[in-house]
C-alpha cells in the first residue's frame, strides 16, 4: 500500500501576478502557511476555514477590486477581502457573460446620452 503525504506546501499560487492561492487541502484559522509566489516566499495566518480547493486572499483586496488568479481577472471582490481570507462566492463576484450588467450599463449609457442631448 502507498503512503499518503501532505503536500509541502498547504497552497499553490498559479501566477506571481495572483491575488489568491488555492488550498492544497482544509486550511484552519489561526494557522500560519507559506507559499512562493514566482521567485518571493511568503506567509500569512490563515483567518477563515478553508476547504480543499478553495481560494484564500494573499493580500488585501478592496471591494470592487479585480481578483487575479491564473495571471488573469477571474472576477470582482464584492466586499473587502482580508489577507487570509475564504474567497469564494459569498465575497467574489464573476464579471463575464454577466448579461446583468451589460444590460445595466447600457441602460446607464442610454439614460445619461437623452438626459445630455436635452
Amino acid at each position: 500500500m502507498t503512503e499518503m503525504r501532505m503536500p509541502e506546501r498547504p497552497v499553490v499560487v498559479m501566477d506571481a501576478a495572483d491575488d489568491v492561492a488555492t488550498a492544497l487541502r482544509d486550511l484552519r484559522p489561526g494557522e500560519r502557511i507559506t507559499y512562493r509566489q514566482g521567485e518571493r516566499e511568503d506567509g500569512l495566518m490563515v483567518r477563515q476555514p478553508i476547504p480543499f480547493g478553495h481560494k484564500i486572499a494573499l493580500k488585501a483586496l478592496a471591494a470592487g477590486a479585480p481578483v487575479h488568479k491564473y495571471g488573469a481577472v477571474i472576477g470582482r471582490a464584492g466586499a473587502a477581502i482580508a489577507p487570509g481570507d475564504h474567497v469564494h462566492v459569498h465575497n467574489l463576484e464573476g464579471i463575464r457573460g454577466r448579461g446583468d450588467l451589460a444590460a445595466r450599463s447600457a441602460g446607464q449609457e442610454g439614460a445619461g446620452s437623452g438626459a445630455a442631448s436635452r
